[in-house]
């Protein structure tokens, strides 16, 4: 979850605390990043306008870098905001857009979405694993 006003990440945790899923705050882009840098993450919830490095540039660099490049973004905007920054937000790789004020029934069905997904994206990369390991001790051959 990033955003710059510590009311909206509150809000954000109360909606979203139900989920099991850890959140994780951020209050600016550059922090959001630092954190996309040290674990992996299912969704990144992103506000648009914050002071310093925006939702945009922010949404560009961790789609630049190969470690975040496939983590899904939310962008959260205002109302007053959205029609002109929706075309923007697509293009920088947004997944899907939420304005303010959300509706707290909606983003959690989307962010629950997300984390099925990552889930799931996790399962299979475990089997894959576990294939991969089961290929190489019959390569070997009876020992």
């Amino acid at each position: 979850m990033v955003d710059d006003m510590e009311d909206n990440l509150i809000a954000l945790e109360s909606v979203l605390g139900s989920l099991d899923a850890p959140l994780v705050r951020a209050r600016s882009g550059e922090e959001a990043m630092k954190a996309l840098l040290r674990r992996r993450f299912a969704l990144v919830l992103l506000d648009i306008s914050m002071p310093g490095m925006d939702g945009f540039e922010t949404a560009a660099n961790i789609k630049r870098l190969d470690q975040t490049k496939d983590v899904p973004i939310i962008f959260l905007t205002g109302a007053e905001e959205a029609p002109g920054f929706t075309f923007r937000g697509y293009a920088t790789g947004a997944a899907d857009y939420v304005t303010k004020p959300f509706d707290p029934w909606v983003l959690r069905a989307k962010v629950r979405v997300f984390l099925d997904l990552h889930r799931k994206q996790l399962q299979l990369e475990a089997l894959r694993a576990e294939v991969q390991e089961l290929r190489a001790q019959l390569s070997k051959g009876p020992e």
